[in-house]
């Protein structure tokens, strides 16, 4: 019993001794954002890879805040020119008409939705049962839905699907991208990118100009006239800018790399974690969930940092525009140097 009664002790030491050391990013000299900064009056609530729903039943998507109600109990999906995509947990995609803020369309899909994206009346989405599908509006009728593997556990920032020509790139839960033809849905494309037993989900998902960019929480692929290519990192956030793309790692590390995947630029700040990132105009920014914001020039080789206050609820970039914890932060006007 004595024995028993020490190692427990010690295995108790251990642990607090592993959660008390937990270590955090703290500048030495940092800059005040008051003068890009404002209140927007909102506050998020969930998060998804293509904008965030507010408290009030609003959201703010890629283009900045929308006036849509999204109603009770539905979490913002992404949107387009004409609809916004809404889903709740009882497996029902709302498309609601921004111009009359009224569902034209509610589809019971039986499980909730993880991402979906709209284009020309067709929905391409993922089911958190890791089920890919294709919806036609015109006639009410799903084109195409399949089950892959099972999946336990996945990163909340799921991509969307994306629609190129007349195909749809379906980022899986599973750490693949499934490829298909609207014109011929049963002859679908895979290609993996790893296959991780958990959190494996495709976190980013893009197409630019000729080549395709998706990533894992733990890889980098492109695939494009080229071929494939894959880079491999603990990876928190992806961003692309004039030819670059840049990795955000869970070590602290920011990453730019060329078309080739080569490393042509690398910043690190210790024990940062970062909640959100993003590149646009030669700036690179990343967000500390300590509430450090790091400004970067396009090598990396430049920083300044802003604190902002400590991240407590979802942030959301939206263009230049950062949304955090009720505020409003115009990154544009922050410098690097």
């Amino acid at each position: 019993m004595k024995r028993l009664s020490l190692y427990t002790l010690i295995a108790a030491a251990l642990l607090f001794s592993g959660c008390s050391s937990k270590k955090y990013f703290e500048p030495e000299n940092t800059f005040s954002a008051s003068s890009a900064s404002s209140a927007y009056g909102g506050s998020i609530t969930d998060l998804s890879r293509d904008g965030g729903t507010l408290k009030s039943g609003k959201y703010v998507g890629k283009t900045g805040m929308g006036t849509v109600d999204l109603g009770e109990g539905y979490r913002f999906l992404n949107e387009s020119e004409t609809y916004v995509l809404a889903g709740n947990a009882e497996g029902i995609l709302k498309v609601i008409d921004k111009q009359t803020n009224e569902a034209v369309r509610a589809i019971s899909l039986k499980v909730p939705v993880v991402a979906a994206t709209i284009e020309n009346g067709l929905i391409a989405y993922i089911l958190n049962s890791n089920t890919f599908g294709l919806y036609q509006m015109a006639d009410n009728r799903k084109l195409v839905e399949s089950r892959s593997e099972t999946t336990f556990a996945i990163d909340t920032r799921a991509a969307s699907p994306i629609f190129i020509d007349n195909l749809v790139v379906m980022p899986m839960l599973d750490g693949k991208l499934i490829i298909v033809s609207v014109e011929d849905t049963e002859n679908a494309k895979v290609v993996y990118l790893s296959s991780e037993k958990a959190f494996n989900n495709i976190i980013y998902l893009s197409r630019e100009g000729n080549t395709m960019i998706a990533a894992t929480p733990k890889k980098l692929l492109t695939l494009g006239s080229d071929g494939q290519r894959e880079y491999s990192a603990n990876i928190s956030e992806v961003a692309y800018d004039n030819g670059k793309i840049y990795l955000f790692t869970k070590e602290g590390e920011v990453l730019a790399l060329n078309s080739a995947l080569e490393v042509v630029g690398e910043a690190k700040f210790k024990f940062a974690h970062y909640a959100v990132g993003t590149a646009s105009n030669g700036k690179v920014y990343a967000l500390d969930q300590g509430g450090s914001l790091i400004v970067m020039d396009s090598s990396l080789s430049k920083h300044r940092i802003y604190d902002v206050g400590e991240v407590d609820e979802p942030a959301f970039i939206a263009g230049t525009k950062l949304y955090k914890d009720g505020d409003m932060i115009e990154l544009s006007k922050l410098g690097y140097e």
